[in-house]
């Protein structure tokens, strides 16, 4: 599934060629995806501008002048692709501007497009409850000392529940809590204060380094201009098992499933 990092990345892509046009032809090519297309999707969208592009965890967000978003989730395989040399079968949905065609494929359809006013966006069920943006201001050691307080749960899974950092995945979980040399194991209650200073940070320059290097290829995403993202060679701990940990102090890499996903980590490294 695409991350946050291919999800900012695609927004980024998308922004270069998309933001401050206007969208002359909608073209839907199927009902649904995962949900069915808004009804109103083709009508609002023909004629609008897009005044702004963003996103909200793992959804990107296309603004427009009609007071009206349209949010879009890649599913398990969905990518935007921009002016390709060829119409594709997955190419479900189709947004054209005077210069340029933009094309939703998403082959096994896991993923969703919605209409929603701009201005009532944070109402909506999947954004109301999420917590902060982990690449903005409000993730801060003391906002985990809250949420986590008196948690039982193992903190990996804490920083899974959307609730408690908005967007954040298991790539980058894993990640994280190895340069911050936290267990996955540990109740997230029992972080420490000096931990927590650690880890926001580390879930910063994860995702940060991941954008900048265009994401993590992982089966079949792609940004929208067709490149393949290249972090995926620069994971720490992530798909290591037996290998060496890049630290010098550090063991041998170990898998083990944990909240139904696997968990990679260093035993000597992460307390």
């Amino acid at each position: 599934m695409p991350e946050l990092p291919e999800v900012e990345t695609t927004v980024r892509g998308l922004a270069r060629f998309l933001e401050g046009e206007r969208i002359t032809r909608v073209t839907v090519n199927r009902p649904d995806l995962r949900r069915p297309f808004p009804a109103d999707l083709v009508q609002v969208m023909t004629g609008a501008r897009v005044t702004q592009m963003g996103r909200r965890a793992k959804y990107g967000l296309i603004h427009t002048d009609r007071a009206r978003t349209l949010v879009f989730h890649l599913g398990m395989s969905g990518r935007w692709r921009i002016d390709p040399a060829a119409p594709d079968i997955h190419d479900h949905l189709v947004l054209e501007t005077k210069e340029h065609r933009f094309a939703l494929c998403d082959p096994r359809r896991f993923g969703s497009v919605d209409l929603l006013a701009t201005d009532a966006l944070g109402e909506w069920p999947q954004f109301a409850a999420m917590g902060p943006e982990p690449l903005g201001p409000d993730l801060r050691p003391e906002h985990l000392k809250v949420a986590l307080s008196g948690r039982k749960q193992a903190i990996k899974l804490c920083l899974l529940d959307q609730r408690i950092v908005a967007g954040l995945g298991n790539i980058y979980v894993c990640e994280a809590l190895w340069r911050a040399r936290i267990h996955p194991r540990k109740a997230g209650g029992k972080v420490t204060k000096p931990q927590l200073a650690r880890l926001v940070p580390a879930i910063k320059e994860v995702l940060e380094a991941s954008i900048r290097d265009g994401g993590s290829t992982l089966r079949d995403y792609a940004a929208p201009d067709g490149e393949l993202g290249y972090f995926a060679t620069r994971f720490d701990v992530y798909g290591r098992t037996g290998e060496a940990c890049p630290r010098v102090d550090g063991g041998t890499i170990r898998r083990f499933a944990q909240g139904g996903r696997s968990t990679w980590f260093c035993p000597k490294c992460q307390r």
